[in-house]
């Protein structure tokens, strides 16, 4: 279908070599809501994108519940990478998300700032003694991976982390969301997915007998008090590691080559690292890290004029909205300096917003900052690797001299 024009389906291939940003224009030229071969709805305007992420009529599941499944024959992937509040509608989603909520609100989060700089200084201090015998610095592996890797796992109080398991875990379930496509991928999402139970359920019991600090006793908590089953606190640790550091890893990637391939942000940034939060929001709104999400229609509704049967799958392209032109002057301009124009969709919007979004502002301010301040002289190697997907865009190996 690809092949054959269909530029819904030229995004659902989701090579890394393809200019997704054109395919966007591409399906934005077709109008408001495209029809695709690939048996799907596709809208790209930010006004469209915020009204179906914002319609009660439209949910993350089909009206009776089930779970979305791309192929049948496939065998099912239970366990800590689905069945998290993410893929539920209200009621359950609602009930899940308010336990795992107090952990991430923006106080909360802005208490950790003297640890988050605590990690990247550690992770800095590393690559620059590597780098004194000459060797580049991959940014991706040994800083924009293990950074929020470490935060987030210290926040939920993991012990003992493997970075590097646990990077490659992240991009399993974030080539997941593309759909499981063969049995193989299936087998993996299986395996890693007991591997995650395993170890959520037991550190769970043991936070039961003796509770810290951390998040993980807090989710004990709530299912000692029956706020939540055992299925469901292990769903939603899951959840909070993945999605806090999947989507982080590939901001913090993805805004350090957005800054070096115009280097007057990259210069005004090392001339005044207080604007990080500048650079986190463009980058957000540019290239974001999740690039579109998916409803299904409860009923037959009308969209932009058109009739949307019941049952139907719209693709909400996010990062389309992000550079709509009736919203955003010069759209296909990286700007921090932007100023007076609506938020992004990147965190999507609703009451599916990101539970993590304070996380993520956060570790990516202190990022830019702290990349500036240290290495004001760092310069990408001209051989930067995108992943493979289309949901989540972002880089494999991202080398550079410091």
């Amino acid at each position: 279908m690809a092949a054959s024009g269909d530029p819904v389906a030229r995004w659902l291939v989701g090579s890394p070599g393809d200019d997704v940003y054109a395919t966007y224009e591409r399906i934005r030229a077709r109008g408001p809501v495209v029809d695709s071969k690939a048996g799907v709805l596709a809208v790209t305007s930010h006004e469209l994108c915020q009204t179906v992420l914002r319609d009660s009529r439209f949910g993350v599941r089909p009206a009776d519940g089930s779970p979305v499944r791309n192929d049948p024959a496939l065998p099912d992937v239970p366990g800590s990478l689905t069945g998290s509040f993410l893929e539920l509608d209200p009621p359950d989603h609602t009930r899940l998300r308010r336990v795992a909520a107090p952990a991430f609100r923006p106080a909360v989060v802005r208490t950790w700032t003297p640890r988050i700089e605590a990690v990247l200084h550690h992770l800095m201090d590393e690559a620059e003694h590597r780098a004194r015998h000459g060797a580049d610095v991959d940014l991706m592996v040994e800083v924009a991976a293990p950074f929020p890797i470490a935060v987030v796992s210290e926040m939920l109080g993991i012990p003992d982390v493997d970075a590097a398991r646990f990077a490659r875990i992240g991009a399993l379930a974030g080539q997941s969301l593309d759909g499981v496509r063969s049995p193989r991928q299936a087998r993996a999402l299986r395996a890693v997915g007991d591997e995650l139970d395993t170890l959520f359920t037991r550190l769970l019991d043991e936070r039961s007998r003796e509770p810290r600090d951390d998040v993980i006793s807090a989710l004990a908590s709530a299912r000692d008090r029956d706020e939540a089953t055992a299925a469901d606190v292990v769903g939603i640790a899951g959840l909070l590691l993945i999605a806090g550091f999947e989507t982080t890893v590939n901001l913090i990637g993805n805004g350090i080559a957005a800054l070096h391939a115009s280097p007057q942000t990259w210069y005004d940034l090392v001339h005044a690292p207080a604007t990080a939060q500048a650079v986190v929001e463009e980058t957000l709104r540019w290239d974001p890290s999740v690039q579109g999400t998916a409803r299904v229609a409860h009923e037959q509704l009308e969209l932009a004029g058109r009739s949307v049967p019941a049952g139907s799958t719209v693709l909400v392209l996010t990062a389309a909205a992000n550079r709509d032109p009736l919203v955003y002057r010069d759209p296909f301009i990286f700007d921090p300096g932007r100023t007076g124009e609506v938020e992004h969709l990147t965190f999507s919007t609703g009451i599916h917003y990101c539970l993590g979004a304070p996380l993520a502002r956060l570790e990516g301010e202190v990022a830019f900052r702290l990349l500036a301040e240290r290495w004001s002289q760092l310069r990408l190697v001209p051989t930067t690797r995108r992943r493979p997907g289309a949901t989540i865009r972002g880089y494999s190996h991202l080398p550079a001299r410091l």
